[in-house]
This record gives structure tokens, sequence and C-alpha cells, in this order.
């Protein structure tokens, strides 16, 4: 329930921080979801706007509410897609700060992270920066393998493969290829570490094993492979000019990758014998088009990765921080204390007030011993009418008054009693026989205990308690 609560607090608080709308977020919700239908059929969500829409609203949210209202998710799919398609339409700068923003969404959708990193590394790879490439397949394939998903895990290490054969590390190459190769590796997979090998042998001038890998993968009729820039790169190395340009013209008619069609070019233009200048010169016509838009592209992808790095090397000023969490253990430190100081205080101010409670009921019991020790005294004095001043009435009443805490006063103004009553009241306070009372009072002994009666009726007690009775009005009680 406080859960609940608790969702809804920030579902308010989102509203309000970032204008999301319930129709906004469902909708965003719902493109993320048709983006990966249609990803998982292999194909490209290429709504522009809704993606765009999507990964705005998403991204509008806070990360402690994305979280609490489970869209944290969403936001790295909604990254993903859109980044994606930034990329395919030649835009990979903002594809990069789509991937970036995923890498920040502190999501633990591991097989999202791992296709992010690995968008990373292509881009960072057609920069030409290998290395940089490198870590971001590493990247991902520890989100592959995060997720269980080893099919996925397996093709991150050959990418990382094909980033060290770039960079002519043939040992370290296949000794990471060969963690592939010892389990069950499918044939797409099996054909692009073939490509990977062929790549390394190439830049490592092994020209013979580079044909011989580039032919397994020929094999394969796999369409995506470079085996034939491969082939056609390894004779011109060996200077073996028919067939470089044989396979060179193969992939001028196959592929639509600048970097391909550049390295073709770039080998008709050299070793095609059958050509005049002519000719020549329209292929070199061709070559130098190509490269103005190699350059453009390297362009966009040198920004790119000069925006990955800048958020790599990113640190955070936390001055601030800081700052509130001083700030915070200031004030904690001073609540603290004052509410130390407060309890000890308070704990004071009880103990007094216990002590005094208890002063006063020691006072209370010494008082009334004083008062029943008196009490007991006249009872048994023989000289008690004297004592009393009984036959003074006001001086009785000042004696009882002044000895018993003000009872005559007490009684008069309270009850109301007569003169004789409060004789009698005196002498039940006393404890006195009937018989001693009657002696005192003039009264027939058979009739003492009908008037205590009446008496203590009139106080609204009982004969039996009336002493007490009086003890207590005594005591101010």
């Amino acid at each position: 329930m406080n859960k609940r609560i608790v969702y809804i607090a920030g579902w308010m608080i989102v509203l309000v921080l970032s204008s999301c709308s319930p129709r906004a977020l469902r909708e965003a919700r719902e493109t993320v979801v048709r983006a990966d239908s249609m990803r998982a059929a292999g194909q490209m969500y290429e709504d522009s706007s809704c993606l765009a829409q999507a990964y705005k609203t998403l991204g509008a949210i806070p990360f402690p509410f994305r979280e609490g209202l489970g869209v944290g998710s969403a936001y790295a799919h909604a990254c993903y897609h859109y980044g994606r398609l930034l990329r395919a339409k030649e835009n990979p700068v903002a594809a990069m700060q789509c991937f970036i923003d995923a890498t920040h969404s502190r999501t633990h959708d591991y097989p999202i992270l791992g296709r992010v990193y690995s968008n990373m590394g292509s881009i960072a790879h057609l920069a030409g920066e290998y290395d940089l490439s490198y870590t971001m397949y590493s990247h991902s394939s520890e989100m592959f393998l995060r997720a269980n998903d080893t099919t996925a895990y397996y093709y991150a290490l050959n990418d990382m493969a094909f980033e060290l054969a770039e960079q002519g590390k043939r040992e370290e190459t296949m000794s990471l290829l060969s963690k592939i190769e010892v389990n069950d590796a499918d044939s797409y997979l099996l054909a692009k570490i073939w490509e990977t090998k062929a790549e390394v042998c190439l830049l490592t001038q092994k020209y013979d094993s580079a044909i011989c890998y580039a032919h397994k993968m020929q094999s394969s009729h796999i369409a995506s492979l470079l085996w034939e820039i491969q082939i056609a790169q390894a004779y011109s190395f060996l200077h073996i000019k028919d067939s470089a340009s044989h396979y060179a013209n193969i992939v001028l008619l196959k592929t639509k990758s600048l970097y391909e069609l550049n390295n073709a070019l770039y080998i008709l233009t050299n070793d095609d014998m059958t050509k005049d200048n002519n000719a020549i010169r329209e292929i070199a016509a061709d070559r130098s088009d190509t490269q103005k838009l190699l350059e453009i592209r390297q362009g966009k992808v040198s920004q790119a990765v000069q925006l990955l790095r800048q958020d790599l090397n990113y640190k955070p000023n936390l001055l601030w921080l800081y700052a509130i969490i001083i700030t915070l253990i200031i004030i904690g430190a001073v609540t603290i204390i004052y509410v130390y100081y407060k309890r000890k205080k308070h704990q004071l101010l009880s103990q007094k007030i216990a002590d005094l409670e208890n002063k006063n009921i020691a006072n209370i019991a010494q008082k009334k011993q004083e008062i029943l020790d008196c009490c007991t005294i006249l009872a048994n004095s023989p000289n008690i009418k004297d004592d009393l001043c009984w036959n003074d009435f006001n001086q009785m009443c000042n004696f009882a008054n002044k000895h018993f805490g003000l009872l005559v006063l007490k009684l008069q103004q309270t009850y109301n009693l007569s003169e004789r009553e409060i004789r009698l009241c005196v002498l039940s306070l006393l404890n006195l026989s009937y018989d001693s009372m009657a002696d005192l009072l003039y009264y027939a002994p058979n009739g003492i205990g009908k008037f205590k009666l009446r008496v203590a009726q009139k106080l609204g007690t009982t004969a039996r308690n009336l002493q007490q009775f009086l003890i207590d009005i005594a005591m101010g009680k």
C-alpha cells in the first residue's frame, strides 16, 4: 500500500516537472513496443517523428520517477531505436547522443545495452578509432554475458577481435577468436570469424592465408561479408593484377559501402591493365567522388566519437553535492544535539516532577500520620474537654481548624452543619466510642448511632467510613 502511494506521488510530481501527460506516456510506450516488434522481424521502425517524440517524452521524466513508473527500460529502447534511425539517416552525432543517453538511463535491460554499445563501437570503427571501438564492443559483450545471451556474446567477441585485427594484432586476434571456435558456432558466426581472420592476415601481410579464409566465406554464400574486397586486396598486394581487378569489379557491382568502393576503385585504377587511359581517368574520378563522400562521413563520425570521448572523460562537478551533504550533516548534528538536550531537559523535568510527587506523597502520609497521632493523643487524654476547649464552641472550632487542616471551616462552608453536628464530626474524627460521644454531647447512648448515620449521610458517606472521610477533608482531598 505504501509503495503504491509512493508511485502515485511520483506520478503527480512527474506530471508537474515534465508536463508529461498520461496520453503522451502511453503513446511513447506503444511506439517503443512497435519498434521492438519490427526489429524482431528484421525491420527498422522508420517513423522518425514518433520515435523522436517517444525519446523526448520518456527522457523528460527524471530517473527516479522513470523507474517508479516502470518506463526505465522503455526509455533505453527509445534511445536505441531512435539512434539506429539517425545512423541510417547519416546523422551519427545525434545518434551517438541517443546511445550515450541510453547508457545513462541506469536500466538493467542488459540486451538493449549490449546493442547500444555495439552501435557505439560501429561508429568508432567508421572513424578509425579501433581502440575505442574495441572498448565499446567489450562493454557490449559484458552486457550480453549478463543477459545470458551467449550467441550475442560471441558476436561481440568477434567484433572485438576484428578491432584488434584492424590494429594488426594477429596473436591477440587469434587468441580471442579461439574462445568462440571452441563453442558450437552457427554458420553466420563462423563466416564472421573467417572474415576477421582474413582481415588480420591481410593487415599482417599473410596474403595467401587471407585468400584462403576469404574463399571459406565465399562458400558460405553470405552476401554481407567482405570476402570480395579482401581477396581483391590480397591479390593486389601479391601483384596478381588480373585476379585483383576481377574481384574489384565484383565489389563495384555488389556493394554500397563507401569503404569497399574506394578500395575497389583504387585497385582498378592501379591494377586493371585492360582499360585505356580514358577509362582509367573515369575510374579515378569516381574514386575521387567516393573519397569526398568518405571525408564528409569521416567528419561526422569523428564528431560523434569526440562526443563519446567527452562523455567518457567527463568528471561531474560534485561540489554542489558535497555542499548539500555537509549542510545536511550540520543540520542533522544540530537536530540531534537539540533533541538530545531537549530529551535530557525533559528527563530532568520528569525526574523533578516524580521527586515532587514522591515528596508530596510522603508529606501526605506524614500529615495523615500526624492527624492520626493527634487524634489518638486526644482520644486517650483524661482531660479531653479541656484539650478540645469543649465548653467554648468557638475555641473548639479554632483548635480543630489549627490541628486538623481547617476541618470545621470546611464543614461549615461546604456542608452547612449545625454546632452539634460539627461536634459529632470532631468526636468521630477522634474515633471515640459511642458512650464517650454520648457523655460529651449529652446525648442518649442508644441514639448516637442514628445521629452519626444521619450526619454521615448528610456528608455523602457512611457511618463506618466517616472517620476516613473527615481525615480526607482535613488533608484537603
